[in-house]
């Protein structure tokens, strides 16, 4: 393992393969090796990850259990200095799939730990996070919507405080459909790829 290197785990969300989101995610990953960091993709929809909470997993009793799937993600992301996330907005808001990967595996016991005199402790201090998304509608309009806003606050600021990361971007691309032509798309990805350039230069560890 190169320790001047950062670790950066690139979790993806849509279901298709050949999608905006897929494409951005893989031109992070790429240009962020070639960069030097060292990179674990997860793509949630190939993974078939379960996105669903169930009773037993649910903190708020004795012998709650962490499922198989999550112990494993937990054994592939653990090292991570930075985490990416790629999603679409659906309804204006993260996924499903994104929203429940974060509830199963970022929960208690590796995103927080409960405070002995009540609250949580946040337990990935230090760690930097990055969000890449799409939408379909066109960012002034997500922004006039009151959406960019409430997503900003609800999910990655609380996220954020709850884990002890730090936000070091949030970044949309509006209008973005079946139709978008190849030099825009080749724009986007090339834009992407230069962003994780940057960030590998700029966290490497001390």
């Amino acid at each position: 393992m190169n320790a001047s290197a950062p670790r950066i785990a690139v979790i993806a969300a849509h279901p298709r393969l050949r999608s905006f989101t897929m494409t951005m995610a893989n031109a992070f990953a790429d240009s962020a090796r070639d960069a030097g960091a060292e990179v674990a993709v997860r793509d949630l929809y190939r993974l078939r990850f379960d996105p669903r909470l169930r009773a037993e997993e649910m903190p708020d009793h004795l012998g709650a259990a962490v499922r198989p799937d999550v112990v494993r993600e937990h054994e592939v992301i653990a090292s991570a200095t930075l985490f990416a996330f790629f999603y679409p907005l659906w309804f204006n808001a993260t996924p499903a799939m994104m929203k429940g990967y974060v509830d199963r595996v970022f929960g208690m016991g590796f995103g927080y730990t409960a405070r002995k005199h009540g609250g949580n402790q946040p337990m990935l201090g230090g760690r930097k996070m990055v969000t890449f998304t799409s939408s379909g509608a066109p960012q002034d309009w997500v922004e006039r919507s009151g959406a960019w806003a409430s997503m900003q606050s609800h999910f990655d600021e609380h996220f954020a405080a709850m884990t002890g990361m730090e936000i070091i971007g949030h970044h949309n691309v509006g209008g973005v459909g079946g139709g978008l032509r190849k030099d825009v798309l080749e724009r986007h990805r090339a834009d992407v790829a230069d962003r994780a350039r940057r960030i590998v230069r700029l966290y490497r560890p001390d």
